[in-house]
């Protein structure tokens, strides 16, 4: 029998109503990120393929990785990198038991966030220099 002094509140808690916090996020993005990178992986792949192959292909692969297309998918790969790489530092110091604290943990969420665009940044300026 349904409990009818529920409400109309929900079951059990869900994104409507809970907001994950900070370093769940980014350890989401983490794993996404990884992912993600598998674009960047793909676009490399054929332009070398297009390199090795000449003639076509490489008309066709170059131009995609030099179109604003190809320019999205290697900055956000670029940012991935750096976000995947500075998390992935972030966990070796989570699995030696340090920065588990709920204020520790908003904070290296922060730094990975702040890190990986400033990296980027970074990049893309010593790429066009």
């Amino acid at each position: 029998m349904a409990d009818v002094n529920r409400g109309n509140r929900p079951l059990s808690p869900h994104l409507q109503v809970y907001r994950l916090p900070l370093a769940a996020i980014t350890s989401i993005l983490n794993r996404a990120t990884g992912h993600a990178m598998v674009a960047g992986l793909l676009l490399l792949a054929l332009w070398l393929l297009g390199a090795a192959a000449g003639g076509g292909l490489w008309s066709f692969a170059d131009g995609l990785t030099r179109s604003w297309f190809g320019w999205i998918v290697l900055v956000g790969c670029t940012w991935s990198l750096w976000f995947h790489f500075l998390a992935g530092i972030r966990h070796f110091f989570y699995d030696a038991g340090l920065g588990l604290e709920i204020d520790e943990a908003h904070k290296s969420s922060i730094a990975v966030i702040a890190g990986s665009v400033i990296l980027t940044l970074l990049s893309l300026i010593l790429y066009y220099v």
